[in-house]
């Protein structure tokens, strides 16, 4: 092909999310000479934040469709598949990428109808998961089952996710392709940089030893067992801080919580930040309570900045967090099992340190060039 590839990227919301961040860090980084992209999205943001203005000021082309939104909906999927089939028509796109779950299936249903040569679907964590009532979870199943055969490659981003799809019958072993979710290690590698200035700002003592959180307050990461766990460790040990950067739905929750324990002082709600980097510098270590995943983007970037980590043991984060290595993973909802390993890594510094180290000479495998020289790799694959 003497021309570049034409892809179109389909995601439900533009948010601020590790998606969405995904998307936009690949359109704005390949080389263009090979690959032409562009993202459709929905109307619909939210607490998150969006990156419609981050999109602009890369270059990255964001076209709004209206009738593409989150929730199921009788009357605007049909019309949105309807829509988006036109829109493939007129961008004529060798391949259609689809990415997170309802896009995922209105989009790749469009790119047939409209006869795309090739159709793609990142599958950045299933729809379905175990907090979900059984016939939800039937149905989602279902739908991922019957839209993997309308797609020429799946792309996961963690093995378990490869693993657990097609025990289930979806797709082909052929069909999949592990790249990780990549980011730009340099940033958080020199947050370390604006450490003092950070605390600083946040009223922090250079003697505190400061548990960080980077993500949505939602159920999914559930932001509450992470409250829970630290009120726990704050009764114990007086130089402990919490510090979470994101906001929500269960923002209110997790101010109750904060407010009934009478730890208000000790912890530091930071909302939506673009200055993550600077913010995980002034961490001493990073903990995340999900309840399921594919593989947080927030792992990899706390690797990147050289802090030991606390998880759930779910889904992807195993392939990124080596427990007792560099970091501790802990069973899902298990609120004593997270503070005793917040325990041990605030009554051993050293070790502490060790296993942020180690993260960080283990990162690489999560670039944003990897992930993008993979991708370049698979379009002009399919295209071939």
């Amino acid at each position: 092909m003497t021309r570049p590839i034409r892809v179109v990227n389909v995601i439900t919301r533009w948010i601020v999310g590790g998606a969405q961040e995904t998307v936009l860090d690949s359109c704005a980084r390949f080389d263009h000479t090979r690959i032409e992209s562009l993202i459709i999205t929905g109307p619909q943001t939210g607490s998150e934040g969006e990156l419609f203005g981050e999109a602009k000021s890369l270059g990255v082309d964001v076209l709004v469709e209206p009738s593409l939104v989150r929730e199921l909906h009788p009357v605007k999927d049909p019309v949105c598949v309807l829509r988006l089939a036109a829109h493939f028509r007129r961008l004529k796109p060798d391949i259609v990428h689809t990415h997170t779950s309802k896009a995922g299936i209105v989009g790749r249903v469009a790119a047939r109808l409209a006869g795309v040569p090739r159709v793609i679907h990142t599958a950045h964590g299933w729809g379905f998961h175990p907090r979900q009532s059984w016939a939800g979870r039937v149905f989602y199943e279902g739908i991922e089952r019957a839209c993997a055969q309308l797609a020429d490659a799946i792309v996961v981003v963690a093995t378990p996710n490869r693993t657990q799809a097609l025990a289930l019958g979806i797709g082909r072993a052929s069909q999949y392709h592990l790249i990780r979710s990549g980011i730009d290690i340099g940033p958080y590698a020199a947050g370390l940089a604006e450490r003092e200035r950070t605390r600083a700002a946040l009223a922090i003592a250079p003697n505190e030893f400061v548990f960080g959180n980077v993500g949505r307050l939602s159920e999914q990461k559930s932001p509450l067992d992470l409250v829970a766990a630290f009120v726990e460790v704050a009764a114990r040990h007086a130089e402990a801080r919490l510090v979470m950067v994101g906001d929500g739905p269960l923002r209110g929750e997790v101010e109750k919580m904060i407010r009934e324990a009478g730890i208000g002082e000790r912890v530091h709600l930071a909302g939506m930040r673009r200055d993550v980097p600077a913010f995980l510098g002034a961490f001493d270590a990073f903990v995340l309570s999900s309840r399921w995943e594919g593989l947080p983007r927030t792992v990899p970037q706390a690797m990147a900045a050289g802090l030991p980590i606390v998880a759930t043991e779910t889904d992807g984060t195993p392939e990124a967090v080596r427990d007792g290595e560099t970091g501790w993973l802990v069973t899902i909802d298990d609120r004593a099992a997270l503070a005793d390993r917040m325990d041990r890594l605030i009554a051993d510094p050293p070790r502490a340190r060790a296993m942020g180290a180690r993260g960080r000479e283990l990162v690489d495998e999560f670039s944003v060039e990897r992930m993008v020289e993979q991708l370049e790799a698979l379009y002009e694959s399919l295209v071939a």
